[in-house]
């Protein structure tokens, strides 16, 4: 097939679920042939139970022919799905007697197994293949060594047990993410790196594993940044005039970079280096040392290394330990990304092709000499956070698209009371005039009625956070960090949970933060419905129900089983969870129905009326189609703030005649101070001061922070601009003062 053949749409549907995502990760590679009038999922396509690929593979669609494609369509049109109740069901059960038909969309949120292998078969959830947990084997938890965070001993569609490893437990979704990376060749158990018997057991139970070589070893130059020395002057003050970058080998402005972790550096003016031959370490290496005690211990040994000389009179390189920055979102950074990209087979390839070690540049000696440190958790903890990182951009679309229904020619105006935001946020939201779709502008008022001016205005960026901050704590939701919906009875009458549902919607599409605190229960309850969930021990907020649970779980005998079952007769009757104990197998049901009743049935209606709320401008519908990606907002706190982050947010404008390289210098210096805990302020500080909110929302903020540089005498935050305007100071102490002045004393006034 001609590559010019394809074309790209934005949302094209796939013909035979109708579905327009573009997830490949889920669903198979998205394509569209423009010349048949042709899109379609690779997995719809390849699990299609009337079609075969009767074609070579450069023939049609991966080898399936085009009159066969149309021929399965028609097919499909004429059955319908089990599970969504439309026509297009072109997969079917493959137990016998079994007639249920589905989407491949469809029946993975159904929960059916897909097994890309031989017949390419499809199980119902029904009958699908479980695995068994043995008898010898005893139910606990452990972490998934992928992911690192815990799951139950106990097998289930999104939990999965290595067949060669006793204690080695995963979740579905980290082995589908790993075998989509590592491929055929390199999909193996974590624990001991078996592939047959692995690779095999992972097919039945649903396992996609891609006939291709690793993602790691398929990117061209994939590791070219790693051959290069880092050429920057981060001295606070630097004396070159022709810039940081400047280097001019064998003079005062060549670069030394730092010799522990050499992603520092610094001009030899720039620095009280007497020669090249003296070794330089950066502020945050030497900080590192002087906290462990062992600055001196290096300092000995640097000037050991920098005695040795070659003939040339220039330092001979040797590689050092790796003393790690400790600034967040850098730490390991460096070692990571060579960890994850490099594999045994590509480390075969360097050594046989390039010679041997001591032929290779120092940076390379160094970095090869340590990466076996490196070991599989850090790794896969990284490979997690890139995946989530992933995830909250395609949130961050979809949210986009969903903003675009907003009426920028008309607006509704909130007149929020900061002493009680939920009150007057209700009451703007139940206004006759209250419109989700239309604009949306936030006034603050004082205690005394008294709309707030000058530096310390509001913004609709700080109004959400504050109400998605109430929400958090307030009655309607229970659990500590993870929370479900509560019941609370005035709330169901005064309908609060509808007003809760569409405050968190309305904030989502214009621009406020998510709540971030949603458990994995309810949002499967959203994406999925209650009657497909399963909760766990953990969704327990009331602690004498959850040591209820536990001690029923945990009896040894149907004697102790029995008495548990006495002491706390009431509660189980009134939970319409009471049953005869004949065995102490019983227990299970018991538990699974006391869990389903606490968690689940006894919140129905909050639920109900929550759900509804979500409904607003569309953002159930969307959060239903995309669960992955509005997972990563709801269920997952805001990535952390670092230095970096911030200086890529903030636009910098300065006015004609100002130096904007000092003003930059400044404002870069005082968020690393920030970041290093050498201010009183904090990076979520400075941001909640332009902007009002202290963290990113998904969709990003309008107008786009900058920062700009005026002939005034203290900072202030614009926020309903996003704008910081700093002042011009002579020296770096200066300018920090006045921002730790400020900052705190706006933060100050607004607790007050």
């Amino acid at each position: 097939m001609n590559e010019n053949t394809l074309c790209h749409f934005q949302s094209p549907a796939c013909v035979l679920c109708q579905r327009t995502d573009d997830c490949p990760e889920k669903y198979g590679e998205k394509r569209t042939y423009k010349e048949y009038n042709l899109t379609i999922h690779y997995y719809c396509l390849l699990m299609s139970s009337g079609i075969w690929q009767r074609g070579e593979e450069d023939e049609g669609v991966y080898g399936f022919l085009i009159k066969d494609i149309r021929k399965e369509v028609n097919r499909a049109a004429k059955l319908k799905c089990n599970i969504c109740k439309k026509k297009g069901a072109s997969i079917g059960c493959v137990a016998p007697k079994c007639k249920r038909s589905y989407h491949f969309p469809c029946g993975v949120q159904r929960e059916c197994i897909f097994q890309f292998m031989e017949q390419f078969g499809s199980y119902c959830w029904e009958h699908r293949p479980v695995q068994k947990l043995p008898s010898d084997e005893s139910r606990g938890s452990s972490q998934c060594t992928i992911c690192l965070e815990f799951v139950e001993h106990f097998p289930m569609y999104n939990i999965l047990k290595s067949p060669c490893c006793k204690n080695a437990w995963f979740h579905r979704d980290c082995l589908q993410y790993q075998a989509l990376s590592a491929g055929v060749f390199f999909f193996r158990c974590t624990v001991c790196n078996n592939k047959d018997k692995f690779q095999n057991e992972m097919l039945r139970m649903g396992i996609h594993i891609p006939e291709k070589d690793a993602s790691w070893e398929l990117e061209e130059n994939a590791y070219q940044d790693l051959l290069q020395r880092y050429q920057h002057c981060d001295a606070r003050r630097c004396l070159c005039r022709k810039g940081r970058d400047y280097h001019k080998p064998d003079s005062k402005w060549e670069i030394k970079c730092c010799q522990c972790c050499g992603s520092r550096g610094t001009h030899l003016a720039c620095s009280p280096i007497e020669s090249w031959e003296e070794n330089w370490e950066c502020i945050e290496c030497r900080s590192i040392f002087a906290k462990s005690g062992n600055y001196q211990n290096q300092k000995k040994r640097s000037l050991a290394t920098s005695e040795k000389i070659d003939v040339t009179g220039r330092l001979l390189e040797e590689p050092s330990p790796k003393c790690p920055r400790q600034s967040p979102g850098s730490q390991h950074s460096f070692l990571l990304s060579f960890s994850l990209s490099r594999s045994p087979k590509m480390l075969y390839k360097e050594s046989s092709c390039s010679g041997t070690l001591l032929d290779l540049p120092a940076s390379n000696k160094m970095v090869m000499s340590i990466s076996p440190l490196i070991n599989s958790s850090s790794r896969n903890l990284s490979l997690r956070r890139m995946q989530l990182r992933i995830q909250k951009r395609e949130a961050s679309n979809i949210l986009r698209e969903l903003k675009l229904q907003v009426n920028n020619t008309k607006t509704t105006r909130l007149n929020i009371n900061r002493d009680n935001i939920w009150s007057s946020a209700l009451k703007g939201f139940r206004g006759r005039n209250f419109n989700p779709a239309n604009t949306m502008e936030v006034k603050f008022t004082n205690c005394k009625g008294r709309v707030e001016t000058d530096i310390f205005h509001g913004s609709k960026h700080e109004f959400f956070r504050l109400l998605m901050l109430h929400l958090q704590n307030s009655s309607l939701f229970e659990g500590s960090s993870s929370k479900n919906l509560s019941l609370d009875s005035q709330a169901i009458k005064e309908n609060l949970y509808y007003e809760a549902g569409k405050m968190i919607a309305v904030s989502l599409v214009h621009g406020g933060v998510p709540p971030s605190f949603f458990s994995k229960t309810l949002f499967n309850c959203l994406v999925y419905g209650p009657e497909n969930v399963k909760p766990t021990v953990e969704d327990v907020a009331d602690f004498d129900v959850a040591q209820t649970i536990k001690m029923i779980k945990s009896s040894r005998t149907l004697a102790s089983l029995k008495s548990t079952i006495s002491d706390c007769y009431e509660y189980l009757t009134i939970a319409g969870c009471l049953r005869p104990m004949t065995t102490l197998c019983d227990k299970d049901m018991l538990v699974n129905d006391l869990l389903i009743y606490h968690v689940i049935k006894r919140v129905h209606s909050p639920f109900e009326s929550f759900r509804q709320g979500l409904k607003t401008l569309g953002v159930l519908e969307k959060l239903q189609m995309h669960p992955d990606a509005f997972s990563s907002i709801l269920c997952h706190k805001p990535e952390r703030l670092s230095a970096r982050i911030l200086g890529d947010l903030f636009t910098i404008h300065c006015l004609s005649g100002v130096n904007k390289v000092k003003g930059v210098d400044f404002w870069m210096g005082y968020l690393q101070d920030v970041e290093g805990d050498e201010s009183a302020a904090t990076l979520e500080d400075i941001l909640v001061f332009a902007t009002g909110t202290s963290s990113i929302p998904p969709i990003g903020f309008e107008p786009d922070p900058s920062v700009k540089f005026l002939p005034i005498k203290y900072p202030v935050g614009n926020r309903q601009l996003n704008c910081l305007e700093l002042p011009i100071t002579k020296t770096y102490e200066q300018f920090k003062n006045k921002m730790d002045f400020a900052i705190s004393s706006a933060l100050r006034l607004e607790v007050e």
